[in-house]
């Protein structure tokens, strides 16, 4: 089956062409789709900067490109490191954005990883310069990836936002336009800049709980990943990051019971969200909710 047509599920449910994120290269070539994600203020727990580098891995992305470190970054701020090698020798790490290039094994898709960590200096010219390397690569989609503190409990799903401020795109996904205004981070910046040039943009927000935000958060990485599977129709492997993703729940669990004030406060945000998603409980989402649950039945076979 082409990649592009309409997938079917194993429930035989359909999913039409058209409500793709992902379209068919006219001239039959590979579609090429640059995933960007920055440590720094849009990276709570690290969940977005950790799950592409996590499918990056999966990949095996190889090195394309980077973004010269001085033009940038303020490094009394973002400071180097120094590492040991594998010979033992000291080294300097300097902090950079590193383009990598993987192929999906099971579609026609090229994917392009943008990792960095937010640049303290000449937002616009460092955005400029990676819509120059998106050109270079042909870069036919662009689909950034952020992570924010929440009021969200951990043991429920964490919610994750896909907005676009793409007409044409978000009409043809049925998905909304962002309604925030405020302070903005390089995510934000790099979206309305790869809009004007005019690239098809997606964004995705997962919302981490604050009560939890220290790094890793697995859960939130795991659940960036499963959109990112649904945007690109890509099956993920992510059984180890389950586990982990379980492991985690399981720890945040055992230090909430130590804390009565702390248990009490999850309890509440538990009781909201569930009061919150009753109303979604259709007979339409939970076939949808279905579905997606037996896909990934289906890749856990083996």
């Amino acid at each position: 089956m082409n990649s592009f047509e309409d997938d079917t599920t194993e429930s035989g449910a359909t999913v039409p062409s058209h409500e793709r994120f992902l379209q068919p290269a006219t001239d039959g070539r590979r579609v090429t789709v640059m995933l960007a994600a920055f440590e720094g203020w849009n990276d709570a727990g690290e969940a977005a900067s950790d799950s592409l580098r996590y499918l990056n891995k999966l990949w095996g992305g190889k090195k394309v490109a980077s973004i010269d470190a001085d033009e940038y970054y303020d490094f009394q701020f973002t400071r180097p490191s120094v590492r040991r090698n594998s010979a033992g020798e000291r080294k300097i790490k300097w902090p950079s954005t590193r383009i990598y290039k993987a192929s999906a094994p099971t579609a026609a898709v090229d994917v392009i990883f943008v990792q960095g960590i937010e640049p303290s200096y000449k937002w616009r010219a460092y955005t400029a310069e990676l819509l120059l390397q998106a050109e270079t690569l042909n870069v036919d989609y662009v689909v950034l990836v952020g992570a924010l503190l929440a009021d969200v409990p951990h043991s429920r799903p964490i919610p994750v936002s896909t907005s676009s401020d793409d007409g044409p795109l978000r009409e043809r996904m049925n998905l909304e336009a962002s309604q925030y205004e405020g302070p903005v981070g390089i995510v934000g910046v790099l979206s309305e800049v790869a809009l004007l040039a005019g690239l098809p943009t997606v964004s995705l927000w997962a919302a981490v709980p604050h009560y939890v935000a220290q790094s890793p958060s697995p859960k939130a990485q795991l659940a960036l990943l499963h959109r990112i599977e649904e945007l690109l129709q890509i099956p993920l492997s992510v059984h180890d990051l389950a586990e982990e993703s379980d492991a985690w729940e399981r720890g945040v669990d055992e230090l909430a019971t130590e804390d009565p004030e702390i248990a009490a406060y999850v309890r509440q945000l538990e009781e909201a969200k569930d009061t919150a998603d009753l109303p979604e409980a259709t007979g339409e989402s939970i076939a949808r909710e279905f579905e997606r649950y037996l896909k990934r039945r289906g890749q856990d076979r083996p």
